[in-house]
């Protein structure tokens, strides 16, 4: 076929199918000879899908895969440090590069490559080509550098996001068109690629220089106009630099190709030559999987007992297409005994709820799926509402064909708490409280978002949706085009049954096969012992705690709203003196000019802050931290917003999650909030109350014990420095921590040389803000800010501090070449927190490596609680006692007035003793108690 009017040609970037199937995939070998493949066998799933899903009006007429032929191109002529900066390939990947070229040969797909050109270049020049013959395009990439090629029939399809780009697209990314990218890369150059650039200018600024002068070349011969003094010397200085750096974002249409268009027509697979390829890298589940589709007969593979990683396993859950169509709706008893009797069968069930609510304490149950076999699912809608419900039907009226709630209970509560079945849900803490609610006890349990916790902290999310686009390469069904957002969301009671079977049993079939994927994934991994020590038992631990709830007290909140409001009245008429006139203090556009147009203030290094899209000040936090240091009306502001957002926050909205049946608040923790390891708090955040400052210490007076009981607070003192001093080897504070000193005063002895008997509270101030900053890598500028203190005497706090304990330097020096060795790093228990911009440059490498260094210290204290939190409830069995809120390093009980000194015995003893037999600290873990009447009092 002749390329013309009328034709699609597809051009997929091999570089991003390779990467993205090398960090979606653990590290796979092939059994027989150990050869690395794990990138090559996604590398192939990711065709076969490409394949199976080029048809209809939008199908490709001719399609390749373009790869790069090496690292040497012209660019590197023109400057011999692009892309100096760029990670060498890892070991295991670089003998992979070739089979991927094998596959795509082996599916039939043209493969092309250019010695000199990168792949970009070559795609660039077919995408020119096409367009010129009046045909379509689309380039198969993320990669931003093709964005200047869009336009004109040529679009882009994101495959990780199943997005196509477009021009609207490209200047939602650039903030310019498709033929002006080119200009803004040339200015805010690439780190990546180690394009120069503009120094100073970012996209955002460059999109706004090339939008008002219309041409990078126009806005360099007028570069004299540019008003701000800096960036105008840099244009004129740099312009050389500049115009290099467009040479080399600057795609080549004019690559000298050998070979055409015509050449890229569609062609079948040769099932002989694409079987042969697949047998010979041992990928059995796609083998079968394909001469299947073919109708042929798979070749027969040899078993060996060679390497124990089995190359094809990543492929068993992906095996078949999800197909809505084979979901069974389940409407009686019958149909559900049959599914009951293969659960027993198999020993294992994926399991999910489909619910009116999000809150775990107010939802009321509409159906339950499940599924026991990749492929093959089933719904029971149990609650949903005839289309159209109102008046005609009532309230309490039920669509047709569904079963009765109560006998569908009691048919699955026998299995759902057969400890010889394996319960696996997505998120099962929710699960698990909307059941019990209905009088079932589920267990044993398994929860895929935890296992892609415990596998991947720090390389994304781990939302159902997002690993099945991930690792199934399915996008599911949208909850959003069943119930709608905004103002017109309705419950999924009102989801007609036929749409809500294929949206429940494929959630459930998703699970099952995410669950066949990540579970093998562990012991390779080696954080087998994470998840089933840290992650599994706590799940249960959790659903009790939140379903417990703890008593809020309406009237004490009322209270504080009112006096908060009083406060911030007094501060404004305090911060309307300072200004000179009356403003809206709540407004950042008003108080910035009144701070750096009215009254000239400048941050401490003489500089001004920068202005937003809007034109208006910056007045963050960290904007009003700098200047609180010089000046008090940007202190006052700081106050003000403490104040306003206590009240907002927490005195007002708090008193809104009082619920209704139980009088009481039920928070809900995430297990993977944090990378770490840290429980996150929502719905409300109970995690984030000030406890610094006497404002935030009287929101927990409102948290209180029912009559005849008290609450306890026990509390790791110190946890973190203690950590640190155990893992860094710091002798000095070890020793202090053995005799029971004051840390802080002992810290400021040993920096400034003070006995501590001598000490006075502003330099044992001083240290304490030091030792706890340095865990989390603070800077001179963070100090500065925390003591209002000018930034020279706080950088000189902190080096006097490295010098007197240069153990924690060498620390930090060892756990970021780690970081950057392996792309994690871990807490002395074995949990594993991903790194992946620990490599980064720019102004992220510093987060990365702050982050780096504090992961490991951070997530041994949140799995020290965690192996607390697990032990306690067999502890304080027995005792009228209940375990209700987990806050950082602190556990609260609500506990008969009698029982207290029981409690805290066996309570300390637990938190105390959580780290052993695991690790064995160097220092001793001290737990403070106390009790009260309210929180606030037990703390």
């Amino acid at each position: 076929m002749t390329f013309g009017k009328g034709c699609h040609l597809h051009l997929i970037d091999g570089s991003a199918f390779i990467f993205r199937a090398y960090h979606a995939l653990p590290p796979l070998t092939r059994k027989s000879d150990g050869l690395p493949v794990g990138a090559v066998s996604g590398f192939c799933n990711m065709l076969q899908r490409y394949i199976d899903g080029n048809t209809g009006p939008d199908a490709a007429t001719h399609v390749a895969v373009i790869f790069d032929k090496g690292s040497h191109t012209f660019r590197n002529d023109l400057y011999d440090q692009y892309k100096a900066n760029r990670d060498a390939m890892p070991e295991d990947l670089r003998p992979q590069i070739p089979l991927t070229r094998q596959a795509t040969i082996a599916f039939n797909i043209a493969c092309e490559e250019m010695e000199n050109y990168e792949a970009d270049d070559m795609i660039a020049t077919l995408a020119c080509q096409a367009r010129e013959a009046g045909g379509r395009v689309t380039i198969v990439s993320s990669d931003k550098d093709l964005m200047q090629l869009v336009g004109d029939g040529v679009e882009m399809l994101d495959p990780m996001k199943n997005k196509r780009i477009d021009r609207e697209g490209v200047f939602e990314k650039f903030g310019v068109a498709p033929d002006r990218v080119v200009d803004v890369q040339a200015l805010a150059g690439d780190s990546v690629d180690n394009v120069p650039g503009a120094p100073g200018i970012g996209i955002k600024t460059a999109a706004l220089l090339i939008n008002e002068f219309g041409t990078l070349e126009e806005l360099l011969d007028r570069a004299e106009e540019i008003k701000q003094p800096k960036r105008r010397q840099t244009l004129i200085e740099k312009r050389e630099q500049i115009e290099l750096s467009k040479r080399l974002v600057q795609l080549d249409c004019d690559t000298p190709l050998t070979f055409t268009i015509d050449d890229l027509e569609v062609r079948e697979p040769d099932a002989e030559r694409l079987l042969a390829f697949l047998a010979e890298m041992e990928f059995r589940t796609i083998t079968k999987r394909i001469a299947d589709k073919l109708g042929v007969e798979a070749p027969v593979m040899q078993e060996t007992s060679a390497a124990p990683a089995a190359a094809d396993e990543p492929d068993g859950p992906d095996a078949l297409p999800f197909d809505h169509a084979k979901y069974e709706h389940v409407a009686d008893a019958a149909a559900l005994q049959r599914w009951i009797d293969r659960i027993r069968e198999v020993g294992h069930v994926s399991v999910d709820t489909e619910t009116t609510s999000l809150n775990e304490m107010r939802a009321e149950l509409v159906g339950i799926s499940l599924s026991v076999d990749a492929g093959a699912a089933c719904y029971i809608p149990l609650a949903h509402r005839p289309d159209g419900t109102g008046d005609l039907f009532g309230d309490d009226a039920l669509a047709e064909g569904q079963m009765d709630m109560d006998e569908c209970l009691a048919l699955l509560k026998p299995v759902l708490e057969d400890p010889a079945v394996l319960k696996i849900a997505h998120n099962m803490k929710y699960d698990l409280k909307v059941l019990a609610r209905y009088g079932i006890d589920m267990a044993p349990i398994e929860d895929t978002m935890l296992l892609s916790y415990a596998l991947n902290a720090g390389k994304h999310n781990h939302g159902m949706d997002d690993l099945s686009e991930r690792y199934l390469g399915h996008a599911p069904i949208a909850i959003k085009t069943l119930i709608g957002s905004g103002k017109a969301q309705r419950t999924f009671d009102r989801v007609p049954l036929e749409d809500a079977v294929k949206y429940a049993a494929e959630d459930a079939d998703i699970t099952l096969r995410l669950w066949q994927t990540f579970k093998p994934q562990l012991w390779r991994n080696r954080v087998t012992t994470v998840y089933e020590t840290l992650e599994r038992p706590l799940i249960p631990v959790l659903a009790t705690m939140e379903r417990s709830g703890v008593k809020v007290d309406r009237e004490v909140l009322s209270r504080m709203s009112s006096a908060f409001a009083q406060q911030m009245a007094g501060l404004e008429a305090e911060l309307h003196d300072l200004a000179g006139r009356s403003f809206n203090v709540g407004s950042p556009k008003q108080l910035g000019e009144i701070m750096f147009d009215e009254m000239g203030l400048t941050l401490p290094d003489g500089k001004m802050p920068k202005k937003g899209k809007t034109g208006a000040w910056s007045t963050g936090a960290d904007i009003l931290e700098d200047l609180a240091t010089i000046h008090d009306l940007p202190k006052r502001i700081l106050d003000w917003r403490q104040v306003s957002k206590l009240k907002s926050t927490y005195t007002d909205s708090l008193q809104e999650h009082i619920n209704p049946d139980t009088g009481r608040v039920h928070t809900s923790y995430s297990q993977a909030g944090a990378n770490t390891g840290r429980l996150a708090s929502t719905d409300p955040n109970l995690q984030n109350i000030p406890v610094r400052t006497e404002e935030g210490r009287r929101i927990r007076e409102a948290f209180i014990a029912e009559p005849g009981k008290v609450m306890v607070s026990l509390d790791y003192s110190q946890i973190e420095l203690r950590i640190l001093a155990h893992t860094a080897g710091i002798e000095s504070l070890r020793e202090a921590f053995r005799e029971g000193q004051d840390i802080h005063a002992a810290t400021a002895s040993e920096m400034f040389n003070v006995p501590i008997e001598e000490m006075t509270p502003d330099v044992r101030r001083q240290a304490k803000a030091i030792n706890f900053g340095v865990i989390y890598g603070i800077s001179g500028w963070g100090l500065a800010r925390n003591l209002r203190i000018p930034r020279e005497d706080a950088q000189g706090f902190i080096d006097r501090y490295f010098e007197r304990f240069p153990g924690i330097r060498d620390y930090m020096d060892e756990t970021v070449k780690f970081a950057k060795e392996h792309g994690y790093v871990q807490t002395l228990f074995g949990r594993r927190i991903n790194t992946p911009e620990i490599n980064a440059k720019g102004p992220g490498a510093g987060f990365a490596r702050r982050a780096a260094i504090n992961a490991p210290i951070q997530g041994t204290a949140a799995d020290v609680i965690r192996r607390a939190m697990i032990r306690m409830p067999a502890a304080i069995e027995g005792l009228p006692a209940t375990m209700l809120l987990q806050v950082h390093d602190e556990l609260l009980f609500e506990v008969e007035e009698g029982a207290v000194d029981a409690l805290v015995e066996r309570a300390r003893d637990v938190m105390q003793g959580a780290a052993m037999p695991a690790v064995d600290f160097a220092v001793p873990l001290v737990v403070d108690a106390g009790h009260g009447p309210n929180w606030a009092a037990a703390h």
